[in-house]
């Protein structure tokens, strides 16, 4: 399955002769790697020296994220790795994906994963899975399940953490860290060398120093040998850009913070546990990715769609009335979509990011979608964006649970109201 490195070389050097002849004429060809770094919340790594994240954030930018869903609400969502990186791959919260621990008994496909949108619209196009533990693309990903339609990974490099010959396990847990080398150097070996069309590299590493150690040297130590593995792939993907007609989106981001106590545990919904980060080389972000966190941050749902829009995949309307998400880069209409019910209202406010347009609102009553079904919405209102906010009226359709879209012209915003 596996390339030597001597092949690779001689493939590479192959598709160079090609590729430089034609970069300079063709289409920029799209490409997206993302990244999930275990259990770093954005106090530690906004403290710790990390050259390479800056250099990339300098290209793009750094912004201050959340886990864990809207706390208190039906979407709160344990801060927990799994579900961490089932709600980046979704789009949606623990409510919907169906992952609230890391036993991965019982995940909903309905939500369909970036990976499965990619391949239902381009199946010609490559993938990769890049990882520390084999769940994330057995379980999550669905590799080969019925479930996901036999969705089939075309680069998979994973399960060494069941290789006990090769990875002898000890109490320390430095064969995480020696699995994490391997797994970041065949990504930026296979990236700069293949160039798949979606990858994902996940790194366990600081995150055990973390449950072991708390906040102490031997955590961010771990920060620092993750910053540069990241300067490892940073690199592929330069050379693919110089050398290739492409256009790489790279996301690295994180599944959950750390307790505010001694930065040992984490799965609760405290201001630490629930705080995370993201850099990216993206340059057309948007208001969603750049807002001061006293006015709202960028959640990890967004880095879905946000993979979508660059990898120009669309989203049919029923499935993306469901993603939680909203594009990091790009046009947006709205954000930060809010509903309460009142008797026989329900009052909605949004903030409007378009200076013009409409936008239509759709309600249901049911979540038919939730069981592989359809559910049956009626336009309720088209409004302008502009208004922020519109007043429902439901004496017709009475129901305890209802499922509102506020619909513009460049993304849709979901929400719910639960008796």
């Amino acid at each position: 399955m596996r390339f030597s490195y001597l092949c690779r070389a001689l493939l590479l050097s192959i598709a160079l002769l090609s590729g430089a002849h034609s970069a300079s004429s063709q289409i920029r060809q799209k490409k997206a790697l993302f990244v999930i770094v275990d259990g770093i919340s954005s106090d530690v790594i906004e403290k710790i020296d990390t050259p390479n994240l800056d250099v990339i954030a300098a290209v793009g930018g750094y912004t201050r994220a959340h886990v864990g869903g809207d706390k208190g609400t039906y979407s709160q969502t344990p801060t927990i790795s799994a579900v961490g990186y089932n709600s980046l791959l979704t789009g949606t919260w623990f409510n919907k994906h169906n992952v609230p621990d890391n036993a991965i008994k019982d995940p909903n496909y309905h939500y369909w994963t970036i990976f499965r949108f990619l391949h239902e619209q381009y199946p010609h196009k490559k993938t990769a899975v890049f990882s520390t533990w084999l769940d994330n693309r057995t379980k999550l990903v669905g590799d080969g399940l019925p479930q996901t339609g036999h969705l089939r990974i075309t680069y998979p490099f994973d399960g060494f953490e069941l290789d006990t010959i090769h990875f002898p396990h000890d109490q320390e847990k430095h064969y995480i860290r020696t699995i994490d080398e391997e797994v970041t150097n065949e990504a930026a070996a296979y990236v700069q060398s293949d160039g798949p069309d979606l990858s994902w590299v996940y790194l366990e590493f600081t995150d055990d120093m973390g449950h072991r150690y708390g906040d102490s040297e031997q955590f961010h130590e771990a920060i620092r040998l993750m910053d540069d593995q990241m300067g490892r792939l940073w690199k592929a993907i330069q050379f693919r850009e110089k050398n290739f007609a492409e256009d790489w989106l790279f996301i690295i981001t994180t599944d959950h913070g750390r307790d505010a106590k001694t930065g040992k545990g984490h799965g609760g919904q405290s201001d630490r546990e629930r705080s995370t980060w993201m850099v990216t080389n993206a340059k057309n972000r948007n208001v969603q990715f750049t807002s001061t966190p006293d006015i709202s941050t960028p959640g990890i749902v967004d880095i879905m769609p946000t993979l979508a829009r660059h990898l120009d995949i669309t989203l049919p309307k029923e499935q993306a009335f469901e993603i939680d998400g909203v594009p990091l880069t790009g046009p947006l209409s709205a954000q930060q979509l809010s509903a309460t019910k009142s008797d026989n209202h329900i009052n909605l406010t949004w903030k409007s990011v378009a200076k013009a347009g409409k936008a239509k609102i759709w309600l249901t009553t049911t979540n038919q979608f939730k069981e592989g079904g359809r559910d049956r919405y009626l336009l309720m209102a088209e409004v302008p964006l502009t208004d922020e906010k519109a007043r429902l009226d439901v004496s017709k359709v009475p129901s305890k649970f209802y499922k509102i879209v506020l619909e513009g012209p460049d993304n849709a915003l979901n929400t719910w109201v639960v008796e």
